[in-house]
């Protein structure tokens, strides 16, 4: 059974910090992978995934703020949930773009992989171990989710390199 102590912690810190790690994670993986296949250079992958997650950041921090005040939902100040969704998304997104600062492609596109799996299984985790969920179909939607959206940069990067 979860203490109510518990559960305020969960809302307010790790149900804003997972929402900003899944999203920076995931839904910079198609914009980095399509630029990294699109022009062939580490540095333009590195720069598109930057602004990406920036961005994201920026985006999901407001979206979070502003949601709610919390007194209702008691989720938390809306100051704390937007700054705390907002650095867990830059974190989520930087750390597989940070390979691309590599000048090799092949051996940035190798450890930005190794990254991405690192840190859907860190998000996998995260919700089974806070939220609950059971492990293997945790495992199973996030991996399978940030599969889809990789594959889908990777295919648009060679479409888009072909072109």
């Amino acid at each position: 059974m979860t203490s109510r102590r518990d559960q305020t912690f969960i809302l307010q810190k790790i149900q804003p910090a997972l929402l900003g790690l899944m999203d920076g994670s995931v839904s910079t993986l198609a914009p980095i992978f399509a630029a990294a296949g699109l022009t062939g250079r580490p540095i333009d992958a590195f720069y598109v995934g930057l602004a990406a997650s920036v961005g994201a950041a920026i985006s999901m921090g407001l979206a979070e703020a502003l949601s709610d005040d919390g007194v209702v939902s008691g989720r938390g100040t809306p100051l704390a949930r937007g700054v705390i969704t907002g650095v867990a998304t830059v974190l989520g997104g930087m750390l597989h773009t940070f390979p691309f600062l590599l000048p090799d492609l092949r051996v940035a596109l190798t450890l930005a992989y190794a990254v991405v799996l690192i840190e859907l299984v860190v998000i996998a985790y995260i919700r089974w171990h806070y939220m609950r969920s059971p492990l293997g179909q945790t495992i199973f939607q996030v991996i399978v989710g940030g599969a889809v959206v990789f594959a889908v940069g990777v295919w648009l990067g060679q479409l888009g390199a072909r072109a």
